[in-house]
């Protein structure tokens, strides 16, 4: 088997990019320190077409250097916006009928794999703190809290690998459901 060259990749120029037809998902990053997760994020949306990121409260926003040493220049391709309050946020996406989906653990959550998002539905993800995970008060407001199942013992997963893992599954059902 030969690995492939860049060339042979069949990437979508910036402009394709933008007019390409988008899975219906939305990033809602809740207060995330880390600038290399914000970029990882970014990088995990424009592999998947990923719709909007909003960045809250103490996410930084793009031009950082750090945020473009892991999104490697996704924050050009993905579109994004700069949120203060996330409650605010996510009720007014509600009201907009986007179904609101927390990633976290919690009582009665919905583990990830048995979750079926509805063909014709946009879905919010929130992904929340390093340390505190996602505000209660938006957990509180969610449709649904989804937990990502884990078999070790740290029951503990970095945001962007997090993010990678729920939005690489949604995105395969959703397909498939197309």
């Amino acid at each position: 088997m030969r690995k492939l060259k860049n060339s042979e990749l069949d990437r979508l120029s910036v402009s394709d990019f933008k007019t390409a037809a988008k899975t219906p998902l939305i990033i809602i990053l809740d207060n995330i320190r880390s600038l290399n997760n914000i970029g990882s994020v970014f990088r995990t949306s424009d592999a998947f077409l990923v719709e909007k990121i909003y960045l809250c409260g103490i996410t930084a926003t793009p031009p950082h250097k750090d945020i473009h040493k892991t999104a490697l220049g996704s924050t050009d391709t993905v579109a994004w916006e700069y949120v203060n309050d996330t409650l605010e946020l996510v009720n007014k996406l509600k009201a907009d009928d986007v179904v609101i989906c927390s990633i976290e653990q919690a009582e009665h959550a919905t583990m990830l794999d048995t979750f079926s998002p509805e063909p014709n539905k946009k879905y919010a993800l929130i992904f929340g703190n390093e340390v505190k995970g996602v505000a209660q008060n938006v957990v509180n407001a969610s449709d649904y809290v989804i937990e990502i199942p884990q078999f070790g013992t740290k029951h503990s997963l970095n945001i962007s690998v997090s993010c990678g893992v729920v939005v690489w599954d949604l995105f395969s059902k959703l397909k498939a459901s197309n």
